[in-house]
């Protein structure tokens, strides 16, 4: 995996099919079209939103992560986009640091419905997933999802991570209530696959 030039600001491939880059301004627009489709916004609780919290929640993360690669150093959050070998937009990933909880980090990954049940989500966390514990000496990852979103937890099992919890009826939607799913590796768990 590419993931030392990756952090460095290039494009990588994720497949053979696919690239993945760290966030840029240009990027932000196809972001927000994702995040204002509602079967996208289904699962996510920020979603939809104004454009301008979008905005002002991704441009610092896009600022931090231009100033990182003017110091030669790593983003605080790393946010890869996706992008077909067109240029089309496929979807961003992240993984970033838990506050105050050195060597934990999470990851998380979005994805526009036009990319759905090709394996993006799972190449992406996959991805990360090396990136958390081989470049950032992660002692542990961690992310969550909604129970009914069966894609992106089966994503997270097929990267590895564990079912660690579960909160009862934790995210309300317009038809009732879904559980909160918590997974998780750690280090060992990681060097053991």
């Amino acid at each position: 995996m590419s993931i030392h030039p990756f952090l460095k600001g290039e494009r990588v491939a994720l497949t053979a099919q696919l690239t993945i880059q760290l966030i840029q301004k240009p990027d932000l627009q196809d972001i927000i079209a994702m995040l204002d489709n509602p079967k996208v916004a289904e699962y996510l609780f920020f979603a939809p939103a104004p454009a301008e919290m979008y905005e002002g929640y991704f441009g610092p993360m896009i600022e931090g992560t231009e100033q990182a690669l003017k110091e030669k150093s790593y983003p605080d959050n790393i946010i890869g986009v996706i992008r077909d070998t067109d240029g089309q937009f496929m979807g961003m990933a992240a993984v970033t640091s838990v506050m105050f909880l050195e060597g934990n980090h999470e990851v998380g990954y979005q994805l526009p419905e036009h990319a759905w049940g090709q394996g993006i989500a799972t190449k992406a966390c996959q991805f990360l997933t090396q990136l958390a514990f081989n470049a950032l000496g992660a002692h542990k990852l961690c992310a969550d999802c909604y129970a009914g979103n069966v894609g992106s937890y089966r994503a997270l099992e097929k990267s590895g991570l564990v079912r660690e919890g579960l909160q009862k009826d934790y995210y309300k939607l317009e038809t009732g209530f879904d559980d909160r799913l918590h997974y998780g590796m750690t280090r060992e768990q990681f060097l053991a696959q």
